[in-house]
């Protein structure tokens, strides 16, 4: 029975990700976000414990894949479609743009199970991320006044904008920093814990309207860092 925790878990956010979907559907874009970041803690919870119980098999790897294209690629392209919908656009243009989020997902999720050096680091953005800042955007407009993010999800081109860019970003062949914290020392954790530092500075600051932001901030730390790195590398050597 033991062996099929990790399963169990992984199905539990396949139904996340369908529940996000039909809430997204019904114009409930803030219950489907809950819902889409339950399934992050149990995608987290059920590499966790494969990794705890030594329950490991290409089942589970298979279901994994499978359920985050639910999660994290379905939901959040019906997210997507629903504030373009709502934002005035036709459903067939909304859909023309929508249907993109998936796609990039699916894609995005083929290429890393069928790249095994993809432990430590990701190759474009992962899939979790992508739906996490298509939520964080809707959540900072339903949980605040903040005019900015009411502008930004009721215009039609900046959502078609946004999904645009999570779409290339998932598919660009750039190196994007894991947070799988392999021990808490400074030296091989370096952007992790400045992205941690940063995010905690982000929230006492501005709170949920910091959601979006601190997506921004591990973008920007993924393409700066390894820059950053290089250069002092070249500064010793000379």
């Amino acid at each position: 029975m033991i062996r099929h925790i990790p399963n169990t878990l992984t199905l539990l956010n396949l139904m996340c990700g369908f529940a996000a979907t039909v809430c997204a559907i019904k114009g409930y874009n803030d219950y489907a976000s809950y819902c889409i970041m339950t399934g992050m803690v149990l995608d987290f919870s059920d590499g966790f414990a494969a990794r705890l119980l030594k329950a490991y098999s290409a089942l589970g790897k298979d279901l994994d894949s499978l359920a985050d294209m639910v999660t994290f690629g379905i939901a959040p392209g019906s997210i997507v479609f629903n504030l373009l919908t709502a934002g005035g656009m036709t459903d067939l243009k909304a859909f023309a743009v929508a249907v993109i989020v998936p796609a990039a997902s699916a894609l995005r999720l083929a290429k890393f199970n069928n790249d095994p050096g993809q432990s430590s680091s990701f190759r474009g953005l992962a899939t979790p991320a992508s739906a996490f800042t298509v939520v964080s955007v809707a959540l900072a407009a339903a949980w605040t006044d903040c005019r900015i993010y009411d502008t930004m999800t009721g215009s039609p081109l900046f959502i078609s904008l946004l999904a645009l860019f999570l779409s290339v970003m998932m598919l660009l062949n750039a190196r994007m920093f894991s947070l799988k914290f392999t021990s808490l020392k400074w030296k091989g954790n370096e952007e992790r814990l400045i992205f941690v530092a940063v995010s905690l500075l982000l929230l006492a600051v501005f709170r949920i309207t910091a959601l979006p932001m601190i997506m921004a901030a591990y973008i920007l730390i993924s393409f700066i860092f390894p820059i950053a790195a290089g250069r002092r590398t070249s500064s010793g050597v000379m």
